[in-house]
This record gives structure tokens, sequence and C-alpha cells, in this order.
């Protein structure tokens, strides 16, 4: 029987407007056209080094704090960037972020981390100021579904 693949969904689900966005993730992911690809959320305080190296590509959530990531997230980044440093380049990623503001560093802040890591930015990120749109949660919907779908393969 072939192993499943795994996307790791990591977030920090601070708000009601960030559980919405995560919730289009998760239902994008685990759509029932997708085989294959087992979705596993944490969040950014309980994912671990071990959750990191048994996925094979990762979707990442945040609000945008203070021109930056949460420190939920950065706490996750600081905890497994060694450890999976050699073993997880190449592996895909994407991310979304909502702000209330301006969202540039948050998005500059996972951009730099995940280079360091050698991660291969799969899908276009998805980026909310203010209350999400329709739009904005289909944007979600898909970046889960898009990146479940990249893992299956054809």
């Amino acid at each position: 029987m072939a192993r499943h693949l795994r996307l790791l969904v990591v977030h920090h689900t601070a708000s009601p407007t960030l559980h919405t966005l995560f919730e289009a993730v998760i239902d994008g992911a685990t759509n029932d056209a997708i085989d294959g690809v087992d979705v596993v959320a944490r969040a950014a305080l309980a994912a671990t080094a071990v959750d990191v190296l048994e996925a094979d590509g990762y979707v990442l959530g945040t609000p945008a704090n203070l021109g930056y990531i949460s420190g939920a997230l950065k706490h996750f980044f600081d905890q497994i960037y060694y450890p999976c440093l050699d073993d997880t380049a190449g592996r895909p990623f994407g991310f979304y972020l909502h702000g209330n503001g301006d969202t540039t560093g948050a998005a500059r802040a996972i951009e730099t981390i995940t280079t360091g890591l050698q991660w291969k930015l799969a899908q276009k990120p998805v980026t909310v100021v203010g209350e999400p749109t329709k739009d904005d949660r289909d944007a979600c919907w898909e970046l889960g579904a898009a990146m479940a779908a990249g893992l299956a393969g054809p």
C-alpha cells in the first residue's frame, strides 16, 4: 500500500477572523477530490520538529502583529529550525496572513525564515487586511486545496 503524504498546517488562530481563514484552508485541503494526503493541523505553540519532519508540505497561518508574525509562529520556527534544516530542504509550503493594517512585514518574515530553511513557496500567499470577504475565504480554500493536490500529484 502506498504511503499517504502529509500536509502540516501550522497556525496561530488568535481571533474569530483567523479561525474563519483556518477553517477555509482545512476545508480545501480535506476536499474529497484529493486522495492520498493526510492533513494534520497543529497550533503553532504545539507543533514540533517531529511534526515537521513527518510532513511532506506545509501551510502556515498567522496574524500580522506589529508588523511581524505572531510570537507563537516565531516560537515554532525557533524550535524547528535547526532540527529540520537539512531534512526538509526543498519541501513546498504556502501561507496565509491576517492583519488589521499592513501585512508586509509578516510576509517578509515568513519569506526570510523559509528561505533559510530552503522551503519552496508552492502557492501565492493569501494576505487579508480587515474583515475577510468571500473572495478571501475562497482564496484560503484554494490555498489548502492546491497544497494538498500538489502533494497528491497527477
